[in-house]
């Protein structure tokens, strides 16, 4: 089973971080991935950037960029300015997210902006036939009472117009199989993509799972310790464990991933070598 992958980057805060994030982005675009996302800060706090960076893919690359947008910090008006502006720039797949307060509190609603994603996702739809992803939460998201509830709200997302659903990292590959089940019983019928997290950085993704929800195994943990002044091993062990996690998923069915690449280029590029993934291969998509 050919495999499809996509790939997501975050913005630059400085001058040496949009350096680094253009070497990622060259070094990952002769894979040839379905398409690559550009995220918001919490709170929308790169707005500014992840719009910039959006527009350079479209002018200066092959890739299709997906946009990140919020409803947090803006009105109706405002996003919906920006939802044209992304139409105009060329861009037509937006991953439509409720996203987190700047102070990662308890989400309200931006007086006089969208309530809720599935309103986020009719906005965005009503303006253009954009592609829509959207996330969803194999462990839940930890504002959500019960997996029931969440995927109950990710129904709401496909009937308002979302088209993919892009999964929460989990370590936990059952977690990925057990949600797809539950999701299918519950009536999701849009492809479902495991989000895959390969990083070096294991205190990091600690406090990233922490925050999310997701759950980091013992046997993980077990991997990394002792590993903090040896970088070269943990690039192994990354390199192969997000592999491994990959094939497992591939074996039972699923066939696109979306790599939360962490603007590591290196890792993402030899985990995509690992599974088969050469320059020039097509995506799944221009394949078929």
């Amino acid at each position: 089973m050919a495999l499809n992958v996509s790939f997501e980057f975050f913005p630059p805060k400085t001058d040496e971080a949009e350096q680094t994030l253009w070497k990622a982005i060259r070094r990952l675009e002769p894979l040839n991935p379905s398409f690559v996302s550009v995220t918001y800060g919490a709170g929308g706090s790169t707005r500014e950037r992840t719009h910039a960076t959006v527009k350079r893919i479209v002018e200066e690359t092959r890739l299709k960029p997906a946009a990140h947008l919020t409803c947090v910090g803006a009105t109706k008006d405002e996003v919906d300015a920006v939802i044209r502006d992304y139409w105009d720039a060329g861009v037509r797949h937006i991953v439509a997210l409720r996203g987190d307060m700047p102070d990662m509190g308890a989400y309200a609603p931006t007086p006089g902006g969208y309530g809720s994603t599935p309103e986020l996702i009719e906005g965005i739809r009503a303006i253009g036939a954009f592609e829509v992803s959207v996330s969803c939460y194999p462990e839940k998201h930890p504002d959500t009472p019960t997996l029931d509830a969440d995927i109950d709200l990710l129904k709401r997302k496909i009937d308002a117009g979302a088209t993919r659903a892009i999964t929460q990292f989990a370590f936990d590959t059952d977690a990925h199989i057990r949600f797809l089940e539950r999701a299918r019983r519950l009536g999701v019928k849009v492809p479902v993509v495991p989000g895959i997290m390969p990083t070096t950085n294991f205190k990091g993704i600690q406090r990233m799972a922490a925050r999310c929800g997701a759950s980091v195994p013992m046997w993980l943990r077990e991997r990394f310790e002792g590993l903090d002044d040896d970088l070269e091993t943990r690039k192994l062990i990354a390199a192969t464990v997000a592999a491994e996690q990959v094939e497992r998923l591939q074996a039972i069915g699923f066939d696109n991933f979306h790599f939360y690449t962490l603007n590591q280029a290196d890792l993402t590029y030899a985990i995509c070598r690992i599974l088969g993934i050469k320059p020039g291969d097509k995506p799944l998509e221009a394949a078929a």
